[in-house]
């Protein structure tokens, strides 16, 4: 159990490390957004130093932005992943203020593809061990929990707004820069881990009571139960069918793996629900 989690606090590291050189030496000096908190702080950096002349990183800012995100999430989503948020930030804010921000290219296309795929690589491996960079990963697993709300419409607001602003204060272009960015870091987090806000699992399992008991014990979602059988071996199962956010598919995996290692799952991309996903727990 404790291997487990160090291997995942250097990974939440790791995604620090890289989400601070995406800034610092592709992003910053270009006047190009990343998507979330990271380009709201990003932003807010440059436009206080560039109309305001009051400099503040985008380190500190992006720290600042997250603390009343954070103790939302300790209250409403869970201290274990709040945790790893906590710690994320952390490091990401030490690594924004500790590694010199310099422009290795004049190639705003070049700072734009290669900021975006350096920063989603930190993103998806810290999503793919059940972390998050915090932000708004903490307010759709928010969202998640209170409510069944399309989360990605507020992704696309928040990132919509980002680019405006980007267009308004500098100009056209480091707007349309800013969407390549964000265009290449969702596919690459896709490839990583996904950006799907929900997943559907279908878990065919000998173990069906006891991995469910253990699922229940680890989140709030509703299971369906359907008998199936092996074509092949004839042998009796049962098929477990639920939806997830994608901030749940670590914990999935890691429960089915200690229940029943031999249990066959398809995680599949949902588009759309209709009714409740949750359960009342």
């Amino acid at each position: 159990m404790f291997l487990p989690e160090i291997k995942r606090i250097i990974i939440v590291i790791l995604g620090a490390i890289l989400n601070s050189i995406s800034l610092n030496f592709f992003l910053i000096k270009a006047n190009v957004y990343a998507s979330g908190f990271t380009g709201v702080a990003q932003l807010l950096s440059s436009v206080m130093q560039d109309y305001i002349g009051f400099g503040i990183t985008t380190g500190v800012l992006l720290f600042i932005l997250n603390i009343p995100v954070i103790i939302l999430g300790w209250y409403k989503v869970g201290k274990g992943f709040t945790i790893y948020s906590i710690i994320s930030v952390v490091f990401t804010t030490f690594f924004l203020e500790v590694i010199p921000v310099k422009q290795l290219s004049t190639d705003i296309l070049l700072n734009s593809v290669f900021g975006g795929v350096i920063g989603a690589l930190g993103v998806g491996l810290t999503l793919k061990w059940g972390a998050s960079t915090g932000g708004m990963d903490i307010v759709a697993m928010v969202l998640s929990r209170i409510k069944d709300r399309p989360i990605g419409t507020y992704f696309f607001l928040l990132n919509g707004l980002i680019i405006i602003l980007a267009g308004l204060l500098y100009d056209e272009e480091k707007a349309l820069y800013t969407i390549v960015t964000l265009y290449v870091s969702t596919r690459v987090i896709d490839a990583v881990h996904t950006r799907h806000e929900k997943l559907t699992a279908m878990i065919i399992t000998t173990e069906a009571e006891a991995l469910q008991r253990a699922i229940h014990s680890k989140m709030v979602r509703g299971i369906t139960k359907v008998p199936a059988r092996g074509a092949f071996t004839n042998q009796e199962k049962d098929m477990l069918i639920m939806v997830i956010t994608r901030y749940e598919l670590y914990d999935l995996e890691h429960t089915i793996k200690d229940v029943d290692p031999h249990a066959f799952t398809n995680i599949v991309q949902t588009t759309g629900i209709f009714g409740f996903f949750r359960r009342d727990g």
